[in-house]
């Protein structure tokens, strides 16, 4: 017909494919994971902050020399706000369940600290740590409810502990790859702001330099990131023990370099290139003798009256060199290191000389030249 419009039925189109769901909601877990970060969140609110003490320095110098005494946790070291923050970014994640083990490859500190943390919240904790680790931080892991599983070769550490992790198919907390990232390094009271904020109202604000080791490398990434933040001019100095190779690494420009051997100063120094170890971030580094790490850390005890572990010996060390050097230029500012972790915990290492003579270490020279130098200025 003329003017009409022929209407063409639409043909039927094949059906697409079907919404795919899965649901893994689980209330029970749920319900557990909430109350597992309250309590560690609550500990957090329990917490003090910990004290900024003045190394004695001769006024006339114009340098002041500090020292954060992080042995003044609960679990006595630097290592609790790591063991913090790391479980709760495994909570978090969804990493950590319950009734499952926490598995962690650690020299000591770490391990005592997150044996508490799992302790907290009701997890069992497994320690693989090198046989050498000093008796007294294996009987603290224990005493925290942990469980130490001891290696000869302080390199298998890694692989034990994924080993052991997927046999019993817990998590392994992996420190070294994740402390970097766990903690929030622009504020939120971690180790860097605390230190800014209790400097505030000292005569010179704003150091010259903070000096601190590395295990991890978590710390100085945290120190160096929150004072690029806050556009400080501070810089960051990363002493590094014997038998590890951040040094050689870090002067290198090597991401692979390694060590044959394992550190003598626990808690800092690898045998690997960490992840969580940020060289860009650090301005300087110094490889310091273990002999003048002890030779510190008995110094530091005659001066404070106070007893530290060998990795507060290597970071005073380099301090009070760092200090000699703006002595002689004429400079004036201040200088911040770590009290990492209190003595008491390896009073048959380093404050043993049958261990030093073990050891074939002589601290002689080394206790001369911080001797000569508190007293006169001059560093030899």
């Amino acid at each position: 017909m003329i003017g009409s419009v022929s209407a063409t039925e639409p043909a039927p189109t094949a059906p697409g494919p079907s919404t795919q769901d899965v649901d893994r909601s689980d209330t029970a877990y749920r319900d557990w994971l909430k109350e597992a970060v309250r309590k560690v969140r609550a500990e957090n609110g329990r917490s003090a902050d910990t004290h900024l003490l003045s190394f004695p320095l001769p006024e006339e110098w114009g340098i002041d020399l500090y020292l954060k005494d992080e042995s003044t946790h609960p679990t006595g070291s630097l290592k609790h706000r790591l063991a913090r923050s790391l479980f709760l970014y495994a909570l978090c994640n969804g990493w950590i369940r319950p009734g499952r083990p926490v598995i962690e490859a650690s020299s000591g500190s770490t391990a005592v600290s997150e044996a508490y943390f799992a302790k907290l919240i009701g997890v069992p904790f497994i320690a693989v740590m090198p046989r050498t680790t000093s008796r007294e931080k294996t009987r603290l892991i224990e005493f925290q409810g942990g469980t130490c599983h001891l290696v000869d070769d302080p390199r298998t550490v890694y692989e034990v502990s994924a080993r052991l992790a997927a046999d019993s198919g817990g998590h392994f907390m992996d420190q070294f790859t994740y402390a970097e990232r766990a903690t929030d390094w622009r504020g939120n009271n971690n180790i860097a702001m605390s230190v800014y904020e209790q400097l505030c109202r000292e005569r010179y604000p704003v150091p010259a330099w903070i000096v601190v080791t590395a295990g991890t490398g978590g710390t100085s990434a945290t120190f160096a990131r929150y004072i690029r933040y806050m556009q400080y001019d501070t810089r960051v100095c990363v002493p590094d023990p014997e038998n590890s190779c951040f040094f050689d690494g870090w002067t290198r420009g090597d991401p692979g370099a390694t060590s044959t051997a394992g550190s003598r100063i626990e808690g800092i120094g690898r045998p690997r290139m960490e992840p969580s170890f940020v060289p860009g971030a650090i301005d300087r580094m110094m490889k310091v003798p273990d002999a003048a790490s002890v030779a510190a850390v008995r110094a530091l005890d005659r001066v404070l009256g106070r007893k530290a572990g060998g990795s507060t010996g290597t970071g005073l060390w380099s301090s009070l060199k760092i200090v000699a050097e703006m002595l002689s230029r004429g400079e004036r500012g201040s200088v911040v290191t770590l009290l990492c972790d209190p003595g008491d915990r390896y009073l048959d290492k380093y404050y043993s000389d049958a261990w030093l003579a073990e050891q074939g270490l002589d601290i002689t020279p080394y206790a001369h030249t911080l001797e000569h130098f508190l007293a006169t200025g001059e560093w030899r």
